[in-house]
């Protein structure tokens, strides 16, 4: 098992050693202890609240849902993960104060964590992720006995987000979209130009030619290539280096319902759905339908994301024609602004109404 794992670690990102090497020397009691810690943290005991992980058969496939909040009658938060097979149930501990004022629904997608532990591998096709998550965002509704629950989609999770909200707005109150994808070709040049930038000017002669050996199209890429633009554009992130991943990696092994193979699942899950989908992804626009939406529409955005641009996103913002928008860009932060920085993040979320 632990061969296995620091294979699939080293593939995602080198920040992950650390927690590799974690988990393979720590004794497991010190992981049972953090367990216990966060588990008495997550714990809810109001009477209105829920506390509910089990699969449901979406799309023909039996999916896991996490579903919990501290009271029924809060507006229903629908999290649509990226990676694009890293379920964000992971962050639950990041997200504790987030259950005081939402339901929070994570889903973990086909292929993707303890869906993979039931159903397989599958990395399918993202209309396929589409029509699960209308599918889903129905079951919720009904389960839940809302109108509409707000759709909140991360990273590549903007890739299903989108056209999830733009087919079915009925379902929906409100888009929230966070480390926006808007073209991925666009995004992946231009990271890879800063990228470059910053590692001449901080005399990184080894990334420097680890990322001149990539083409400057990025239509050139395979999924190797791809990731090495991410290794170094969040390894050289000016707001904290690669620290989305240190807090991704240390919440995962350390999350209180993970056995060590619900673990394995997810970092299998990541890389293969990642690999299955590298051609899908990356013919990504998300002008291609338009920038009319039928729902009010939120990005909410670390104001120094070097994985998916915040330029070219609060571009697309200004586009976008929507009943209503706004624009929150956190200062400070970078990818996965709402798990390093959930405080301001919660912030941003409360002023969406769930009721429009």
């Amino acid at each position: 098992m632990r061969t296995v794992l620091g294979m699939t670690l080293m593939l995602i990102a080198p920040a992950a050693l650390t927690a590799a090497a974690a988990l393979a020397t720590a004794p497991l009691a010190v992981r049972a202890v953090l367990k216990h810690r966060r588990a008495a943290e997550a714990r809810i005991t109001s009477p209105a609240g829920i506390v509910e992980g089990r699969y449901v058969t979406i799309g023909g496939v039996e999916q896991w849902l996490q579903i919990r909040g501290e009271d029924r009658a809060n507006p229903v938060l629908l999290v649509v993960h990226g990676g694009p097979g890293s379920p964000y149930s992971v962050f639950t501990a990041a997200l504790r104060e987030w259950e005081k004022h939402f339901t929070v629904v994570h889903w973990d997608r086909r292929g993707c964590g303890r869906t993979l532990r039931r159903s397989g591998p599958e990395s399918g096709t993202f209309e396929q992720l589409v029509a699960d998550g209308i599918e889903v965002a129905e079951h919720v509704r009904a389960h839940l006995g809302k109108d509409k629950v707000i759709l909140m989609a991360g990273s590549m999770g903007t890739i299903v987000g989108l056209p999830m909200a733009r087919q079915r707005p009925d379902l929906f109150s409100a888009y929230v979209g966070t480390d926006f994808y808007v073209n991925m070709l666009d995004n992946e040049r231009q990271g890879r130009a800063d990228t470059l930038q910053r590692l001449r000017e901080a005399g990184n002669q080894r990334g420097v030619a680890a990322l001149e050996q990539l083409d400057a199209d990025p239509r050139t890429w395979d999924v190797k290539a791809w990731g090495r633009r991410m290794q170094w554009s969040m390894g050289t992130d000016p707001s904290n280096p690669n620290g989305g991943l240190k807090k991704l990696f240390s919440l995962l092994l350390t999350k209180p319902d993970y056995s060590l193979l619900d673990v394995v699942a997810w970092l299998k899950g990541f890389a293969a759905v990642r690999d299955g989908m590298f051609e899908q992804f990356m013919r990504w626009d998300a002008r291609a339908d338009g920038t009319r939406l039928e729902i009010p529409f939120h990005l909410f955005q670390g104001a120094q994301d070097v994985v998916t641009l915040t330029g070219p996103a609060v571009d697309y913002f200004a586009e976008v024609d929507a009943p209503a928008k706004s624009l929150v860009l956190i200062d400070g932060a970078s990818h996965f602004a709402a798990f390093t920085h959930p405080k301001e993040f919660l912030a941003a979320l409360r002023t969406v109404d769930a009721n429009a």
